[in-house]
């Protein structure tokens, strides 16, 4: 056995008991400008960690004046530190589990699609074929594709190739035999497109859940790598936090291992899955909360997309006469869940784009909550609002989670499907903002892209990055820089119910955070699109 000698040991204890200390820290960064996020939106200079916590943070004197001990001093020569970016509605499970499929996103055709899936195929001979991503708008021929295509270049292997917002869905003749699908298939909430009596090969919303029933059960070891390769890359742009709208207990299990055995470190806010099963389970189980998950909402499916038409409206689509989009479930269902939520500490997070579907939401929240104080229920997009029903929202009980960079991807065709009046109320952030106080931030990913710099310049500039329209989009509805911080951080974590332990920089909260070289606040706001994060810190750890 190996001896210490009294040196050794008097060294070991006089650092145990200074690590002990009051003054010992794990890191202090300076020299900076630091963006603390809170209710002044004041900067700093300096701040010191430990134990994943901040501890203190002000100007360099102020942490002098403290006679701090620490391991590692990082100086920030003069660069940007921000709160960790929350994204407030994504899909980050699904958005791994797409890496692994057919990626149709930016496809400018139907038959660059059909060679995508072709290359995907000769590259991975799979018993199945799912890719996601297309958008007939992008296309020269703005229709909807057909089935027969993919019918001739895979007559034996099922193909299906959901849109890009995830409510409409292309598939071939053999994946509408695997899910049993015919011209008399029975249908609510969304539609089996026919032509001349044939099925096309296109389903809408509800429909689709047929054809996913049939799809391969994914493995535990692809689950965990889609995981681990959607937090990479959202480490790489200074993500914290992901809201992943819509969760099965078996993903929020696993999500649940990893970070507890320390390989997954991302902060996640689950919102389950609305199906009978996770409802027994999690509203019976109760809020479920450790350091990095935060199990307390129910996401719930209004209406459908604008993009596919599904999104339901109080009066007929501008662009298709008689059509009205479609509510995916009864107004009695909707108002059963929410009274069965509302009985319990569960916040209802529900996705409504078309303004039939908002009034009806934001009626039923209205009707549930009036007497229920702090209860943070979420409208999912709030796209399309009538003029009179702003005023339900409200910072306490009704709260907007809304996605920028929806406004610059619709903006082409946006008006055609719901006119010039209608489109007044529209994607109208700064109008939600004024009504509720706040509003929550997200990407949506992967129906949009995961760099949540999209968000901040499409709040701000309401352009794309080809800066079009040359004086923004409705720019009445355009956020201050400041406010799409807000939006980003400590607003996002307001939402989550989680604003007191992060979403700012400031004394005993999470030390997560990123570091770039060029400050956001005041860069040209054509260049923030490209912006690169230095660094991104989760309870003072580097992740990346």
């Amino acid at each position: 056995m190996k001896k210490i000698s009294f040196f050794a040991l008097l060294v070991c204890l006089i650092s145990c008991q200074n690590k002990d200390a009051d003054n010992y820290v794990d890191a202090i960064y300076q020299n900076g400008t630091i963006y603390t996020v809170d209710n002044e939106f004041s900067t700093a200079t300096a701040m010191a960690v430990r134990d994943g916590k901040i501890i203190a943070v002000g100007s360099q004197d102020d942490i002098d004046a403290l006679n701090l001990k620490a391991d590692t001093i990082i100086d920030l020569a003069g660069q940007f530190v921000y709160p960790g970016l929350i994204d407030a509605h994504c899909h980050f499970y699904r958005f791994g589990q797409q890496l692994q499929q057919v990626d149709l996103v930016g496809t400018t055709s139907y038959q660059e699609v059909l060679d995508k899936v072709e290359a995907f195929q000769e590259k991975n001979n799979t018993a199945y074929i799912i890719g996601r991503g297309w958008d007939q708008n992008d296309w020269d021929i703005k229709e909807y594709p057909t089935k027969a295509e993919l019918s001739e270049l895979f007559p034996d292997t099922p193909v299906a190739l959901t849109r890009i917002d995830g409510h409409a869905m292309i598939v071939n003749d053999a994946a509408l035999k695997l899910a049993g699908i015919d011209r008399n298939t029975p249908f609510s909430g969304g539609d089996i497109e026919q032509k001349d009596g044939e099925l096309t090969g296109i389903l809408v919303d509800n429909p689709m859940e047929l054809i996913e029933k049939t799809f391969p059960v994914d493995s535990r070891k692809a689950d965990v790598e889609a995981l681990m390769d959607a937090q990479e890359i959202n480490f790489s742009y200074g993500l914290t936090t992901v809201d992943d709208a819509g969760l099965n207990r078996n993903t929020i299990e696993l999500i649940d291992s990893l970070q507890q055995a320390g390989a997954l470190k991302m902060k996640v806010y689950a919102m389950v899955s609305n199906t009978p099963e996770n409802l027994d389970y999690y509203l019976d189980k109760g809020i479920i909360k450790t350091d990095r998950l935060n199990v307390r909402s129910i996401k719930f499916y209004a209406d459908g997309a604008l993009g596919s038409r599904g999104a339901a409206m109080k009066e007929e689509y501008s662009d298709r006469e008689n059509h009205f989009g479609a509510l995916l479930s009864s107004v009695e269902d909707f108002k059963k869940t929410a009274e069965r939520i509302a009985a319990t500490d569960y916040q209802m997070n529900t996705h409504a784009i078309g303004d039939s579907a908002n009034v009806v939401v934001l009626k039923t929240y209205r009707e549930l909550l009036n007497d229920m104080p702090d209860r943070r229920w979420r409208v999912e997009h709030a796209q399309i609002i009538s003029p009179a029903d702003f005023e339900y929202f409200d910072r306490d009980r009704i709260l907007p989670s809304v996605q920028p960079t929806h406004a610059t991807s619709d903006m082409y065709w946006a008006e055609d499907r719901v006119g010039a009046e209608r489109i007044k109320g529209a994607y109208a952030y700064q109008k939600l903002l004024d009504q509720s106080g706040m509003v929550a931030l997200g990407t949506d990913y992967p129906v949009e892209q995961v760099n949540p710099f999209l968000t901040f310049y499409a709040a701000v500039a309401r352009q794309d990055t080809s800066v079009y329209p040359e004086n923004g989009f409705n720019m009445q509805d355009a956020l201050s820089r400041e406010d799409a911080l807000r939006g980003m951080t400590i607003w996002a974590a307001y939402s989550n119910f989680e604003e007191k332990e992060k979403g700012s920089l400031e004394k005993g909260k999470s030390a997560d955070f990123m570091i770039l070289k060029e400050d956001l606040m005041k860069m040209p706001i054509q260049n923030v699109p490209t912006l690169k994060v230095q660094a991104t810190y989760i309870n003072g750890e580097k992740v990346y």
